[in-house]
């Protein structure tokens, strides 16, 4: 029951600020937003424009990666990293455009490291005869 007092306090609340619009009595419809919304307007004819970075650094899991990209209009330049389970960190330079379509150039940095492999005990088997039945035929000996 609280909460329905609370629900209903809270709408009151909001629409005295102005925010929404409650509907009349004999309205049904929802709750639309007052004048007050931000209008917002766009160029749709601007050329796109726009720059970003990510990164990872994480030590627990040993995630590391970056990437950073700049477009303006048509033009898409950018880069990435990523480190590489041997311990290499591999680099590529990107570029996209309408006239070279997408290229990239990959660098590998650092020294691979390799774990030693793992040492496996192997006793050799005892002898083994093989029984009559899959021995060679006599023919195929030579006396």
């Amino acid at each position: 029951m609280f909460a329905k007092i609370f629900f209903i306090s809270a709408l009151v609340a909001v629409s005295q600020a102005g925010v929404f619009e409650l509907p009349s009595a004999h309205s049904y419809s929802a709750p639309v937003l007052a004048k007050y919304a931000p209008q917002q307007s766009a160029d749709y004819y601007a050329p796109p424009k726009y720059e970003f970075n990510y990164g990872v650094q994480d030590p627990h899991t040993g995630d590391h990666k970056t990437q950073h990209e700049v477009r303006e209009g048509d033009v898409v330049k950018g880069s990435y990293t990523v480190a590489e389970p041997d311990g290499t960190l591999r680099t590529v330079h990107y570029t996209a455009d309408d006239h070279n379509g997408f290229n990239a150039v990959v660098e590998k940095s650092g020294h691979p490291v390799h774990p030693a492999p793992a040492k496996v005990a192997y006793a050799a088997p005892a002898a083994y005869a093989a029984p009559a039945a899959y021995a060679a035929p006599a023919h195929y000996y030579h006396h």
